[in-house]
């Protein structure tokens, strides 16, 4: 039976455009077409199963939703705990580790066990997790669920093993952080509190141990009461009872004083020696008002008391402004002797903490930085200046300072290109940062050997342009560009942008880079396109503006037979408008009496400009409003610098843009670039019918492409939208099309040889458009520049081009583009072109080696275009063999041979779901298709026999971000935004997953804890006993007993083995898992060892004492003993 239906896989596959295919295509193998071919193509395929495995590489960015801080100060690494579950714990700059909870509960609270590399986190879920630091993927040792009781606060003190949890209920419970495991030891809250107390005191916001005594247990209830808890005699020393509530308390080093913040906005300042009132109780910021009132103020969240040797001490506290002043911003106050600094942040503080040069906290603190974790950003203060001035941050997280709308991902560029950028970049830097060292330096991070250069770029909603050294796993931006500078300041409440409520007329849609020629192309989404060129000297520009007229009126389509007098191209001699306003008309479009509204949607600068060096705009793009309806969105671009030549597309049509003579050759309708070889006879559409829907589409807002923005950026991912808006599985959507129209007009369930799907879709969008070297025509003997344009009905359509080959004459002569000629057919939208000669080897495009066109004259230097072109191979004599064709669509994979354009391969990827990027890249010398579905699978398939290398069942789409977003790129790599302020890379190579250890950065570094002061005579005899405390007498099974079994479950953890398990599979998985057992095991016996030398060291001493006590003894009497 596997026979036959391999059989009828053949002779389905083999129809004409192969409308037809399996119903278990989705998993097989690349069939072979049943058609003869005219040459046998016999590739040496290298690439193998084992060469794929997807993991996780580095996060990079802000850390989305946070929610906790915390410090190391030997280590002095920086852990930072967030909403979703997710721990990123940051060193020197290279040290970056993000670890996740399985759960995905908040991280409500950090504890770092100091200079043991150890981390616990207390999250939201009530329950606590202890992390092990000492392994470059931290892993979880274990865990421990509080059934009964909420966790609300924990503290750790300095080098003990006992972790003290206070709950919601007011209880506070003790546990043993080496086995993860409850004492019996609690303290009551009805114990902690007077019996004659009528209120629950509410739950535990504070626990500290006195500085002065490690036996005496602070404890800081929200509702006003403060308890300090003797622990060995398990009595209350004294009770603060308060009217206001307590958020924070902080100690004074002696021990004989505290500070706390209140719900009111003021600060107490409580002493030992009379804890029946404050000592001192102030409002930082709450003036008296003409009635002699105070002004109420916002709670202080927290406060920190720190001294210091050389100055007063320092007060640091965040809230406590007054509710009057609207509008003021977030601020932290820093009270240092009389002097209040007030510095205003940009997000709200989540939290804060000061860094001191010692652990112990019964020593002078010392402080010399604040730490301020920001909802959106993360900021260090240096406390050694009077001025106070922040730090610059080395980390990368001002990705979201605008959302990030599209990214581009590039590896293995030009080495020169990295300097280059961040030279130009540099000059352009902010100024007035402190000059001393980043003062999170922990961990320690080496070039890995397997480097090359990569870049990845980032477009955002404001318009600007980012790019960033990605190379080794770090992130460090290079150069930024804002594309707004190009046009007017629209002015508010005018403008068709603002008709449309646009709030983002800039927003950046997509890019199209080429490295080598540094030619750089934007798309915006008001319909609009800025090419850019790279200098490196600053000049007088004055930017040149063309207006494109690309639209076509649903009652103009009719079928092919009404068409056939109509001219499928135009003349490009008929296209010589002035250069700056250019109104070239579609063949399919009318030209309307509301002419009066043929404006683009941005005003583009019309006096001369001056721009400095780095990307400089050459040419801007715009498309015009048609009849009172906006442009519709550009769905495709690609460019070409070895032509000169810039095409883009939409859902109306096409246009192709000689940038060199800044004219356009070509502006077509979708429809009209088939001519009379239509593969879909369209029937007569009811005319207006889609009118109203058209402009609606075309503003749509993005509201959901980012959760916390209410940024409104239009985009065609209609289908996408309405998956992530509806909740709808994607198995009730997988018929859409990310570049459909609507739902009504989504391409249809299946390609069949009917025709009814075809009528209801009235546009064809250009989904994906490639310049390259190929053959127009079968007849063709050698290759020519052509345009290869997909359409979201599955069809390929290659456009020759004849560009003059002379300098002179390819600056004065116009480009001319020939009859569409190969047509090819596939399931679901084309998404992507690509190339491989008959070795099976990737054919590059061609691209003009870059030249300064600002640079100054230089008469021994000519200033012609140098152009790079690639033959498919060495070994093939003129081109004269042709060359393989790749087309990949939504559903389905297809190869074809050039110039026979016969079908030698087809793949079906998927029949439940859609592509939504696919890529041919290289990897290990070779070359294959990678592949993102919407249903979150990523897979590769071997070219060019488009066998199934990899499927996995990575990432459930779950948002609009992920798809917008997501790109491969060569050596085995690809990217995506995870949340809106954070870039996730990953590795789909097994090399690269096998090298990925050496290549992450150690959290933790051997140092010596550092020796605690000599407190003195004097102090250590009047200081009390603190360093007499027993922790373990008080705390362990056999004094305090165990704990009830139902209040809290241990959960035991993977450890380094579950690190070992995601980083590794298969064959070497297995072996390094077996020789991690053997390591434990050879550990074990190595104990075991050690044990058995010792009793038998000691039975030998026995032994001995024996022998000698025998010896006294033998010659004495009974009576002498």
């Amino acid at each position: 039976m596997k026979k036959f239906r391999k059989v009828l896989d053949g002779l389905t596959t083999s129809s004409p455009g192969g409308t037809m295919g399996s119903p278990s295509c989705g998993s097989a193998a690349g069939t072979p077409t049943a058609a003869p071919t005219p040459k046998e193509i016999d590739v040496q395929e290298t690439l193998v199963s084992e060469n794929f495995q997807l993991c996780k590489t580095v996060r990079h960015g802000f850390p989305y939703q946070p929610t906790s801080l915390a410090f190391d100060p030997v280590q002095k690494i920086l852990a930072i705990g967030s909403r979703s579950g997710g721990v990123r714990i940051l060193g020197r700059p290279g040290v970056d580790c993000y670890c996740q909870h399985e759960s995905g509960a908040a991280v409500l609270q950090l504890q770092f066990l100091i200079n043991e590399g150890a981390l616990v986190t207390a999250c939201a879920d009530d329950t606590l997790h202890l992390w092990n630091l000492r392994q470059r993927r931290p892993a979880v040792l274990h865990s421990l669920k509080f059934n009964r009781e909420r966790i609300t606060f924990c503290h750790l003190p300095f080098q003990s093993k006992w972790l003290y949890v206070g709950t919601e209920r007011g209880n506070t419970h003790i546990v043993n952080i080496e086995s993860f495991i409850l004492s019996g030891y609690v303290i009551m809250w009805n114990k902690a509190i007077e019996l004659s107390t009528k209120t629950h005191p509410g739950p535990v916001v504070h626990l500290s141990d006195s500085p002065k005594d490690e036996g005496k247990l602070l404890i800081g209830f929200e509702g006003g009461t403060i308890v300090q808890w003797d622990l060995r005699a398990k009595k209350a020393d004294f009770r603060i009872y308060y009217d206001e509530a307590i958020h924070s308390v902080s100690w004074h080093h002696e021990g004989k004083q505290f500070m706390c913040s209140h719900s009111d906005g003021s600060l107490t300042l409580w002493t030992l020696r009379n804890t029946t009132k404050p000592f001192q109780v102030t409002f930082p910021h709450g003036k008296i008002q003409k009635d002699g009132r105070k002004e109420s103020c916002k709670p202080i969240l927290k406060v920190e008391y720190k001294t210091s040797r050389s100055s007063e001490p320092f007060v640091i506290f965040s809230g406590g402004l007054s509710y009057d002043k609207a509008g003021r911003r977030p601020a932290l106050t820093i009270m240092h002797g009389k002097a209040i600094t007030v510095l205003e942040m940009d997000y709200p503080i989540v939290e804060f903490m000061v860094l001191c040069e010692t652990p112990y906290n019964n020593e002078v603190q010392d402080p010399y930085a604040v730490v301020v974790l920001l909802e959106k950003d993360l900021i260090v203060v240096d406390l050694t200046q009077s001025n106070f001035p922040v730090f610059e941050n080395p980390y990368p997280m001002d990705i979201h300072e605008s959302p990030v709308t599209c990214t581009a991902y590039f590896a293995d560029c030009p080495p020169d290109i990295i300097p280059i950028l961040y030279s130009i970049g540099a000059k352009n830097k902010k100024t007035g940062y402190s000059h001393k060292e980043w003062p999170i330096g922990g961990g320690t991070w080496t070039l890995g050997s397997h480097t090359y250069p990569e870049i990845i770029i980032t477009g955002h909603a404001d318009g600007s342009i980012k790019f960033w050294d990605a190379s080794a796993f770090t992130l460090q931006m290079l150069y930024k560009l804002k594309t707004s500078k190009v046009f007017e300041k629209p002015k508010p409440g005018e403008g068709r942008a603002a008709e449309l409520g646009e709030e983002d007329p800039f927003a950046v849609q997509m890019v199209s880079w080429c490295p080598h020629s540094r030619i750089f192309c934007v798309v915006g989404i008001s319909a609009h396109i800025i090419l850019y060129r790279f200098s490196k000297y600053d000049a007088n520009t004055q930017i040149v503006s063309l207006e494109v007229r690309l639209q076509c009126e649903p009652e103009d389509i009719i079928t092919p037979s009404e068409n056939e007098n109509n001219p499928c191209f135009s003349e490009p001699g008929s296209h010589s408008p002035q250069p700056h306003h250019q109104h070239p008309l579609s063949p399919g479009s009318r030209t309307p009496d509301g002419a009066k509204d043929s404006i683009p949607c941005l005003k583009v600068k019309d006096k001369m400009v001056r721009v400095p060096p780095g990307y400089q705009s050459d040419l801007v793009i715009q498309l015009l409003w048609v009849d009172g309806e906006p442009p519709q969105q550009i769905t495709s671009l690609d460019l070409n610098s070895a032509y000169g030549l810039l095409a883009f597309g939409n859902c109306n049509g096409l246009a192709v843009v000689d940038y060199l003579q800044k004219t356009v050759i070509l502006c077509i309708s979708t429809l009209d670039l088939y001519g009379a070889t239509d593969p879909y006879q369209r029937l007569t559409r009811s005319p207006r019918r889609n009118r109203q829907s058209t402009s609606e589409h075309c503003m749509r807002g993005l509201s959901n492409f980012y959760s916390d923005s209410k940024k409104r950026i239009r985009t065609s991912y209609q289908s996408l939208t309405e998956l992530t808006d509806n909740q709808q599985s994607i198995d009730m959507e997988r018929s859409k099309s990310p570049t459909s129209e609507s739902r009504e007009n989504s391409f249809s369930r299946s390609r069949s040889s009917s025709v009814s799907s075809i009528d209801r879709d009235t546009k064809e969008a250009i989904t994906t458009l490639q310049f390259g070297e190929s053959y127009g025509r079968k007849s063709d003997a050698l290759p020519t520049p052509c345009l290869w344009v997909g359409t979201s009905l599955g069809v390929g359509i290659l456009i020759p081009l004849s560009i003059p080959t002379d300098h002179e004459e390819r600056m004065e002569d116009p480009v001319t583009v020939g009859p569409s000629g190969a047509v090819q057919m596939l399931k679901g939208s084309v998404l992507r072109f690509g190339f491989l000669d008959c070795n099976g080897a990737l054919i590059q495009s061609p691209y003009e080696v870059w030249r300064d066109l600002n640079a100054p004259e230089d008469p021994d230097r000519t200033r012609r275009r140098k152009l790079v072109h690639f033959s498919p191979s060495s070994s093939q004599d003129a081109f004269g063999e042709g060359h393989l064709a790749v087309v990949c669509s939504e559903r389905q994979a297809k190869v074809f041979l050039m110039p026979s354009q016969s079908c030698l391969f087809v793949h079906n990827i998927t029949e439940s779901s859609f592509v939504l990027r696919a890529d041919v890249v290289s990897l290990c010398n070779s070359v294959c298709l990678a592949c993102f579905c919407a249903n979150g699978h990523v897979m590769t398939l071997s070219l060019p026999s488009l066998r199934p290398l990899m499927d996995v069942n990575y990432l459930p789409l779950t948002d609009m971000r992920i798809a917008r977003t997501f790109c491969f790129t060569n050596e085995g790599q690809a990217l995506y935004l995870s949340s809106p302020t954070e870039i996730q890379r990953i590795t789909y190579s097994q090399e690269m997953c096998d090298n990925l250890q050496e290549m992450l950065g150690e959290l933790f570094t051997p140092i010596e804890t550092p020796e605690a002061q000599n407190r003195g005579f004097l102090k250590g005899f009047f200081g009390g006993n603190a360093h007499t405390f027993d922790r373990e007498e008080l705390f362990g099974e056999a004094a305090a007993g165990k704990a009830s079994r139902s209040l809290a479950q241990h959960i035991p953890g993977q450890g380094g083995v579950e690190g070992m398990k995601v980083a590794a599979s298969g064959a070497v998985g297995e072996l390094a898992r077996a020789r991690i057992a053997l390591d434990e095991r050879g550990q074990r016996l190595g104990e075991l060892e050690e044990r058995t030398a010792l009793m038998m060291t000691s039975a030998e001493t026995f032994s001995k004492h024996a022998h000698e006590l025998m010896l006294k003894c033998k010659d004495k009497k009974w009576y002498q003993f």
